[in-house]
């Protein structure tokens, strides 16, 4: 049976929809840095797309090809996930999502090197006839965070973002965006399949404990 992320590691990406305090390992990923509104279908968002899943399934089915990768096991690929910030630094307006900038990205296995992904690169744009550059090997710790379940629109985020707020102040924790960290959203749903009140996706804020007086 392919190995799933999802299912082995719950706690990153099944949380409850009451918010929690979750450490979070370094991991790798698949990753493209964009700016602009998501839903635009000619802007970079939805070019970011085809580059990620591009890279992602020509490592998934390398094991039918002669590229032998070392330590490949079959695995379900993980989910799109996204980090998120506003371009002048300020919270998330989602009334102006032409002024988000992001890193969209899929997790890859540990046993993708920065080797392994070059060739990645290479045989996915001499198979699909584009250019994969602007993809990365890039790798992310998070640490310490407040994470729980939205479900729900996009747009209804900003009420499960309060109650991850109140939540962390409540347990002796503040946001910080501080460093390269970022709003980070996890989606387990295809918003072309699936009804919107019923989408799920796991939202991810960084936090530090705040200091005792």
């Amino acid at each position: 049976m392919a190995f799933d992320f999802k299912k082995e590691y719950r706690e990153f990406y099944l949380p409850p929809k009451k918010p929690g305090i979750i450490h979070v390992p370094e991991m790798r990923y698949v990753a493209v840095r964009g700016e602009g509104d998501p839903n635009d279908p000619e802007g970079e968002y939805k070019k970011a797309m085809g580059l990620l899943y591009g890279i992602a399934f020509t490592i998934k089915m390398s094991y039918k090809g002669s590229h032998k990768i070392e330590g490949y096991f079959q695995y379900v690929v993980p989910p799109l996930e996204g980090l998120w910030w506003q371009r002048d630094g300020g919270d998330m307006d989602y009334a102006h999502k032409e002024n988000f900038c992001w890193i969209s990205m899929i997790r890859l296995p540990d046993f993708v090197t920065g080797e392994v992904f070059a060739w990645a690169v290479r045989e996915a744009g001499e198979k699909k006839g584009r250019d994969f550059s602007k993809a990365e090997f890039f790798s992310y710790r998070e640490g310490l965070c407040v994470q729980c379940m939205h479900v729900g629109g996009y747009d209804g985020e900003p009420a499960t973002i309060q109650a991850m707020d109140t939540f962390a102040q409540e347990n002796g924790y503040a946001a910080d965006f501080s460093g390269g960290r970022f709003h980070h959203e996890i989606y387990l749903s295809d918003p072309r399949k699936t009804a919107e009140e019923r989408l799920r996706t796991v939202i991810r804020h960084p936090v530090i404990p705040l200091r005792s007086e």
